[in-house]
């Protein structure tokens, strides 16, 4: 930028980086580059999954969703979940696309049951099959925070029995035969079951939803 700066003066001026006006320029284009960079940083930042801090609280106050303890990770969630159930009709479908948004994963990740489909006889209580075990580690959040999640996106006087947090890996049904499986073990780290495990905080601390 300092050579496009130099390169505007008139013939009157000495066109050089070690003239004066070539060190006043040297100050501004400094300036400059330093504004540009905080505009850059600003615009960046209105994206919820480039947000930190100061920045992200203000994304969470449009949607008037508190911060609480929570980190930037799970804040992010917080938020995206918050705008995700205000269109959400509390149908197993929609639930699970708000689930889907709130956890930035796909929706078949996550698979919702009755707990009349599940044989069991509890009346308007659903179960969680199947979660996004990968999403849910990778931004830190705990079983019961994502019970709570899942509790309150689904309609009122609905009860969540219980998520399954299960890997679906499977050893063979035979122990003398080849079987393939969609649930075995992987061939190219693309494929096969995975296991089931997910992250729990020393600190398990309650997310103001």
């Amino acid at each position: 930028m300092i050579k496009d700066l130099i390169g505007k003066l008139t013939d009157a001026f000495l066109k050089d980086e070690k003239s004066n006006i070539g060190k006043l320029f040297l100050i501004v284009d400094e300036q400059l580059t330093a504004l540009k960079s905080a505009l850059t940083t600003a615009e960046n930042w209105r994206d919820i999954d480039a947000a930190k801090g100061k920045a992200l609280d203000l994304l969470g106050d449009n949607v008037s969703q508190d911060r609480g303890r929570a980190t930037d990770e799970i804040y992010r969630v917080l938020i995206r979940g918050k705008v995700a159930r205000n269109v959400s009709d509390g149908t197993t479908n929609r639930i699970i696309e708000a689930l889907a948004k709130t956890l930035n994963c796909k929706p078949g990740e996550i698979h919702i049951v009755s707990s009349k489909e599940n044989n069991e006889d509890e009346p308007a209580t659903i179960i969680v099959k199947k979660a996004p075990i990968e999403a849910l580690s990778k931004v830190g959040m705990s079983a019961t925070q994502f019970s709570n999640i899942v509790q309150k996106t689904v309609a009122a006087g609905v009860r969540v029995a219980y998520v399954d947090l299960n890997g679906t890996f499977r050893f063979s049904s035979s122990a003398n035969s080849i079987e393939t499986s969609q649930y075995g073990f992987s061939t190219d780290g693309t494929d096969g079951g995975t296991l089931g495990g997910i992250f729990q905080p020393e600190d398990d601390y309650p997310l103001p939803i």
